[in-house]
């Protein structure tokens, strides 16, 4: 019993590192995203000529494709809540009997409903 906790203290150092170093990480690539994409930004606007026009329209198609993506990830995201919210739901339900406790899996899903209401409703347009 005595070594398990110099193991679980070890996996905490290890698991917070690892989250440590890659969240580092993908902050770097964003950094390098942004900076690639504002000197193509940069090089569309000095240039003078039929070049500048597709360059442009290159530009335009990857923002529908970056919205497109975050609509598709929010879409996602309600389903998955929205099904956590009802097997939550449900199991409460099956499992204590006496009390309402199973309406607390309604939060879930609420949420869940929120954000397909927001994508479908609310959210931008294509």
């Amino acid at each position: 019993m005595g070594s398990i906790f110099p193991f679980l203290s070890v996996a905490a150092v290890a698991l917070f590192s690892f989250v440590a170093v890659a969240s580092w990480a993908d902050a770097r690539r964003r950094e390098r995203e942004a900076y690639y994409k504002s000197e193509i930004t940069r090089k569309i606007i000095e240039m003078q000529g039929t070049g500048a026009g597709s360059a442009l329209e290159l530009l335009r198609e990857q923002e529908k494709l970056d919205a497109r993506r975050r609509s598709e990830g929010i879409k996602l995201g309600g389903l998955v809540t929205t099904s956590a919210g009802i097997g939550v739901l449900i199991f409460l339900r099956v499992l204590v009997r006496d009390e309402p406790v199973y309406l607390s899996g309604l939060i879930p899903m609420l949420v869940g409903i929120a954000l397909l209401v927001y994508v479908y409703a609310l959210g931008p347009k294509e």
